[in-house]
């Protein structure tokens, strides 16, 4: 469904701000300034009132924003709207804190999983704002759409098969070239991935997705698809089961970014790998202190079945960096510790190329799409160190739990020009104006735009 539509009769939305109120209130006609004052309307953050004309026909909408110097302003708010608004088209009447952003929140906030039940959209439009692209808004929203709906989907609608199957839609829809390995082939040249994977009744798979000239720089994206985590044998308690059909967010993000750069004819030849498995429960399921040699030919021993995510990613890594590409991404929901450490909604990256931190960090900003670094580092690479293989999955202590992580895929990773990794949570607890509860598009935003200045 489109977000946007140009119209002579669109109604107008007013934003205002406690401190704005009194200026926007003196300017109203007289009735729907009564009105307001009836209502005790005070402008607060979120606050909604639709205003009367003469004719009973809705005249404007006043909407509440946060104070210029408030210390903290939700540049998402506008994405309350649709949810607020009785069908029809609408324009901005004045500048929210952003205008992009809110235009961007506002096609966000349409956003409705219905597979299951109905749950109707928002039957509203939004006439373009001055200065904003609708087709660069539209293409974002409807890939965030695109991964909130593959993380929604519960898991016995979307394992392996399910996640290939939308990966090869995706891949159709642009020309781009699509395979899978699987099977033998998988057990010999991808052994962590089949290890992880190998317990299912579904079986393992990597996804290989390819698109866009040979000649431009290389960027390739790498996903963790653990389409279902039980935590294996070292199982997790049914609490931290709940929502692990959400584990495969990171493979729903960066097909939601493939997607942006495929639709936006972004100059880089772009491939996507995504590991997608199922981490089940059964009698040939891997074990605690199984040592297994990886597609890299570092023997890896398992500290803990539950540290699986690493273990899919490290031979997609592998894969990915045989091709010295120029910029080397994955997306993955990988450590508790990192919601511990940062919480649910700012997903921590790491990298050494300083250039890349820096503008990574800038478009998050600039997207809302919030992310923090944190360090590679080096001394605690020494505490992935195996007694019996190169290196454990899952080191003894549970400190800094996701800096080992990404030192752990550091290892996998020797010859792309710069290389990033994001340890997303893919998921949204409690809703938020343009945010609902449930699967979230994290990360992608920002490195979207980071790659539209590269590679425009």
């Amino acid at each position: 469904m489109p977000f946007f539509e140009t119209s002579s009769t669109a109604i107008p939305i007013t934003f205002v701000t406690k401190s704005s109120w009194d200026e926007v209130a003196e300017a109203l006609p007289p009735p729907q300034r009564q009105f307001a004052a009836s209502c005790a309307f005070a402008a607060k953050p979120g606050g909604y009132l639709a205003l009367p004309s003469p004719d009973g026909a809705l005249a404007q909408v006043l909407f509440g924003l946060e104070d210029e110097g408030a210390r903290s302003r939700d540049l998402f708010r506008p994405g309350a709207l649709p949810g607020l608004l009785p069908p029809g088209t609408y324009r901005f009447a004045n500048a929210p804190h952003d205008t992009r952003l809110a235009a961007l929140a506002f096609a966000l906030g349409t956003y409705r999983f219905a597979r299951y039940r109905k749950a109707d959209r928002p039957e509203v439009r939004l006439a373009p704002p001055d200065g904003v692209d609708p087709a660069e808004i539209e293409r974002i929203a409807g890939a965030a759409m695109l991964a909130r709906d593959l993380i929604n989907t519960p898991s016995n609608d979307m394992g392996p098969d399910e996640l290939a199957a939308a990966a090869q839609a995706l891949a159709a829809e642009f020309g781009a070239s699509f395979a899978c390995t699987i099977g033998e082939e998988l057990e010999k040249h991808f052994p962590l991935i089949h290890a992880v994977g190998m317990a299912s009744s579904r079986a393992p798979r990597l996804i290989d997705i390819g698109w866009g000239d040979p000649d431009h720089p290389k960027v390739t994206l790498v996903g963790k698809g653990v389409c279902f985590d039980t935590g294996g044998l070292d199982l997790k308690p049914s609490s931290g089961m709940l929502i692990m059909k959400k584990d495969m967010g990171g493979a729903a993000n960066v097909l939601a970014l493939a997607r942006m750069v495929m639709d936006a004819k972004l100059k880089v030849r772009l491939r996507v790998l995504i590991p997608a498995v199922e981490n089940a429960v059964a009698g040939n399921a891997f074990r605690p202190l199984d040592i297994f040699t990886s597609r890299k030919g570092i023997t890896v021993e398992i500290g803990n079945t539950d540290a699986e995510g690493r273990l899919v990613l490290a031979d997609a890594l592998a894969l990915a960096d045989e091709e010295k590409p120029d910029l080397l991404i994955d997306l993955g929901t990988l450590t508790g510790a990192a919601r511990v450490a940062l919480g649910p909604d700012l997903p921590p990256f790491y990298t050494n190329d300083e250039t890349l931190a820096a503008d990574l960090a800038r478009c998050a900003v600039k997207e809302n799409d919030p992310l923090w670094r944190m360090p590679l580092w080096p001394p605690y690479d020494q505490w992935l160190d195996s007694k019996t293989a190169t290196i454990t999955n899952a080191p003894s202590g549970g400190f800094a739990g996701s800096i080992t992580c990404a030192l752990f895929l550091q290892r996998f990773v020797e010859h792309a020009g710069s290389w990033l990794h994001v340890d997303i949570y893919g998921w949204t607890p409690s809703a938020k104006p343009a945010r609902p509860e449930g699967g979230e598009c994290q990360a992608a935003r920002a490195i979207y735009t980071l790659l539209s200045e590269r590679y425009a």
